[in-house]
């Protein structure tokens, strides 16, 4: 039977994260993990976790299950009013996910739960967010080359239906969404700063 292996909660200063286990500094982008869940794995556990969460107020910005020999499922997560994550949140939510995942049991090893807010240079992964952040810096990579080229790095200037616009040295370029491997914001001056207004970023 899986589920989560230690129950302390750890706050992670970097990101506003707690974390269903010790918390190693650099974890969760610290880098690739060797091996990813199958994406029926993370699916099941969307269709799982996203009412609970949902009902609590928060929705699910990014869903992770990675790592072959004791996996960590990384659920990232913000308020559906914009307003900043606390540890407290984070607490809540990790108790409701344990609940569930406790019971449905649809991770067959034990494993590691964090749950986290994306942080400001936070990834980019659904389509509003791209429309959200327009005029902010951006990294994008896709899974094929569009242009020649597979990494793209520029100011973003939102979105037209399913397709993703990006200012890059050179030009306007536009990006399909269902194209893009990974994305996120750049740390900038301007980012730090509406973030410090309260923005709702």
């Amino acid at each position: 039977m899986g589920g989560p292996v230690a129950r302390p909660f750890v706050l992670n200063g970097s990101c506003e994260a707690v974390a269903l286990a010790p918390w190693t500094p650099g974890r969760p982008e610290a880098g690739p993990r060797r091996w990813i869940a199958p994406m029926d794995v993370i699916s099941r556990v969307r269709r799982l976790i996203e009412p609970a969460i949902g009902d609590l107020g928060f929705e699910i910005v990014r869903l992770q299950l990675a790592g072959k020999n004791r996996p960590c499922m990384q659920v990232m997560m913000e308020h559906k009013n914009g307003r900043a994550i606390t540890a407290d949140d984070c607490a809540q939510v990790s108790r409701a996910i344990s609940a569930i995942l406790d019971v449905e049991d649809p991770i067959k090893s034990a494993y590691t739960l964090e749950v986290s807010s994306p942080g400001i240079d936070r990834p980019l992964v659904r389509i509003g967010d791209f429309q959200r952040f327009r005029g902010f810096q951006a990294r994008i990579e896709t899974n094929r080359p569009i242009d020649g080229r597979r990494r793209f790095k520029g100011r973003l200037l939102g979105v037209e239906g399913d397709r993703v616009r990006i200012e890059v040295e050179g030009g306007e370029v536009t990006l399909p969404h269902p194209d893009i491997q990974r994305a996120k914001l750049v740390l900038t001056d301007d980012l730090i700063a509406a973030s410090e207004e309260n923005k709702g970023l």
